[in-house]
């Protein structure tokens, strides 16, 4: 008698999807899948068929799956075929289920903690008589991935209804722009996309990952944070903020992950170019794929605090011009970004003491190293709020971007350091933290958008806020030395820099500071203003117009300076984005006091009209309509429009529009071709030479034809 063959085995990837919450998979609902996807932790099924019938008495049937090329303890499971296999969540298990002559139904149960990936299977037979065996390797992928759907899982999630949007919604919004303009970007995050899951394995692989590491989502989430840009190891996305994007795809341009992922998967070759918004985007697929609930994480007026003192420093000569270094810091000046974006993922953190669980801060841009990588988090949201500065990983770093106070410095050589305070804001760093509310998805408007601030920081101005931030003072020799001199401040000119709400492209706008004189005596005032176009993440672009003068206000008297800045002035100098920024500067000549603000603010531009002629029908050809009017008093020349959704045959679309007269119809009509009954989402960008970001998004319901 010879050991068993194996002829065929099968894992029932579409049944084992259901129970597994793994059905929305592209590759799961193919008409014949070959890719088995399930969750760790949690029982599946699976059938073997055999040249000839089984023997109970005689056959030994074992299974063997392993992750990697070098199995060891914890990335192999070697298990053997029993009738009577009592399932552990600690350990592989194979019970069968069912004989049939040569056929045996069975049912894998793997252990909570398993690494995920996608697992290979052997499956070993030999006779209980004789040393003989057969060998059958199995040729199709088995993806094993996180179960926050378990409660043993470290990313279990208790309120599993969430899951629906933090693991299983594909589509979502990213919040980016200034504070009085914000507006969610639409994202198409595409997890489920065939690219998707193995342009993962790749990742972690570039990033050499240990595979037995891949079942702990601390450790998994900050090598996500590193892969996802390239700065160390060849990663996924290359960021730039220069605006010059020539030789790659302009960041403002994606509409989702998946053209991301699929380009790097394919070319083997970091992708250009992002920014925190689009790495951003792709962590939070990656971490949906892999099965980690995550959401996107936009901090309005976000702080990058370069020398660890937990407060942002500006420095101004004894004239009160803005210096643009940091005199006390070589590595670099701190900076303010109008907003900044980073992920949260959700786990319990048994490698710190209680209470640290839930969502975790991990942020992909570079912009420090963390242990000699550009990686950052996971840093518990509970550490941020509390100023926890000594927990694993990057709480300081987290807590500065949204509680650090704004000093303001000027040149003095009376003073024993060198520099004089001007003044200290403790409102203007962290001003509102947003992310996507879940279950709720407004293509035109912002009704999905949820206020998280206080999740990251208690209500600024209370006790509460003060304590948690003195609490991480109190950690940091540097910046105890900081907080001591901004305690004895005295002025009575009172300075107000007026606030610019909106500014729709093409239109004036005025700058303007009201001054108040509080003394019993006049007062003369040197004071500048100035508008200057900026990038998002701080860096001035070009100084669009600046005025100086000198004014005399009279005890308790009032006045006010401004410019009027013409859209002339300002339209050749916009970078993209079109984010402004005022800055106003005074030096009071009797007492010395100085005072200086800014503020940003962004030129408008209009959404794009997404429209359907007619009814979308199933696997039916349709045309989507794009359009929109050009705002600007000039032509628009080398006109693009690129449309994005998983419901359509093709996924992205890019098609060339007609030069757009000034304040004209910019219009295209694309044929679409549905693949998905029911409500699919689509996603636009336009470019063009003159208007660049241009977005918009609807959603649109699929009928049976």
């Amino acid at each position: 008698m010879e050991p068993l063959t194996v002829d065929v085995v099968h894992f029932y990837p579409k049944e084992n999807a259901q129970t597994h919450n793994t059905m929305k998979f592209e590759v799961v609902n193919e008409e014949n899948p070959s890719v088995t996807i399930v969750r760790r932790g949690q029982p599946f099924n699976g059938v073997v068929r055999f040249t000839r019938p089984f023997d109970d008495n005689e056959d030994i049937v074992q299974l063997i799956f392993t992750l990697g090329d070098k199995p060891q303890m914890d990335t192999q499971g070697a298990i053997f075929l029993h009738r009577d296999a009592i399932p552990d969540k600690h350990s592989w298990c194979a019970k069968i289920l069912d004989i049939q002559g040569d056929t045996i139904s069975f049912e894998v149960s793997t252990p909570i903690t398993l690494p995920v990936g996608s697992w290979a299977l052997r499956v070993v037979t030999r006779l209980k008589s004789s040393s003989a065996r057969e060998i059958y390797d199995f040729d199709q992928d088995i993806y094993i991935l996180f179960n926050p759907w378990n409660p043993d899982d470290q990313t279990y999630m208790e309120d599993c209804p969430q899951l629906q949007e933090y693991v299983l919604n594909d589509v979502g919004k990213v919040w980016v722009g200034p504070i009085k303009t914000t507006r969610g970007k639409p994202w198409f995050f595409g997890q489920f996309d065939a690219a998707v899951l193995p342009a993962c394995m790749f990742m972690l692989d570039r990033a050499e990952m240990p595979f037995q590491q891949r079942g702990d989502p601390v450790k998994m989430a900050r090598v996500i944070s590193r892969i996802v840009n390239s700065n160390d190891d060849a990663g996924v996305l290359v960021g730039r903020w220069d605006g010059e994007y020539e030789d790659g795809t302009a960041p403002s341009e994606w509409t989702g992950s998946v053209d991301i992922l699929a380009q790097y998967l394919e070319t083997q070759q970091e992708v250009p170019y992002g920014q925190c918004w689009v790495f951003a985007g792709v962590v939070t697929t990656v971490c949906r794929a892999l099965g980690i609930p995550s959401r996107v994480v936009s901090n309005l007026v976000s702080a990058h605090d370069a020398n660890s003192s937990l407060t942002v420093d500006k420095y101004y000569t004894e004239t009160m011009e803005e210096l643009d270094y940091d005199p006390n810091n070589p590595e670099g000046a701190d900076s303010i970004w109008n907003y900044h974006v980073w992920n949260d993922v959700w786990m319990a953190r048994p490698d710190l003491p209680p209470g640290y669980g839930g969502w975790q801060a991990i942020d992909a841009t570079p912009q420090e190293t963390s242990s000699g990588l550009y990686q950052c988090g996971p840093a518990p949201l509970e550490a941020i709020k509390q100023g926890v500065i000594g927990l694993g990983y990057d709480v300081e770093f987290m807590l500065a971007s949204v509680n650090a106070d704004l000093m303001r410095w000027r040149q003095d050589p009376d003073s024993e350091t060198g520099f004089a305070m001007v003044d200290t804001n403790n409102y203007h760093i962290g001003r509102m933290v947003l992310t996507k509310k879940p279950f709720v998805f407004d293509p035109l408007g912002d009704e999905d958008r949820q206020d998280i601030t206080a999740e990251y920081k208690h209500r600024e101005g209370t006790a509460s806020e003060r304590l948690a931030l003195m609490n991480g003072v109190r950690y940091s020799e540097r910046a105890k030395r900081y907080y001591a001199i901004a305690g004895n401040l005295s002025n009575d000119i009172t300075f107000k820099l007026r606030d610019i709400d909106t500014v729709p492209i093409g239109r004036d706008f005025r700058i303007t500071v009201d001054i108040e004189n509080t003394a019993n005596e006049g007062r003369n005032i040197k004071a500048a203003l100035s508008a200057t176009s900026v990038f998002y993440n701080g860096v001035k672009s070009e100084l669009v117009k600046k005025v100086e003068g000198k004014l005399y206000v009279g005890p308790g008297k009032r006045e006010q300076v401004s410019i009027l800045v013409k859209a002339d002035d300002y339209m050749p100098k916009l970078v993209e984005y079109c984010n402004m920024k005022i800055s106003a500067m005074a030096i009071v000549d009797e007492s010395k006091q100085s005072w200086a603000d800014d503020d940003d603010f962004q030129v408008l531009k209009p959404n794009i009209n997404i429209k359907f002629n007619d009814d979308l029908i199933l696997d039916q050809p349709g045309v989507v309509v794009l359009s929109f009017v050009n705002p600007l008093g000039k032509a628009l020349t080398g006109c693009e429009f690129r449309l994005t959704s998983s419901g359509i045959a093709g996924r992205t679309f890019k098609v060339a529009a007609p030069d757009a007269a000034p304040h004209g119809l910019v219009t295209a009509e694309l044929p679409v071709q549905p693949k998905k009954l029911g409500a699919i989402s689509f996603v636009a960008t336009f470019k063009s030479a003159e208007l660049k970001d241009i977005n918009g998004a609807n959603t649109a319901e699929v009928l049976e034809g």
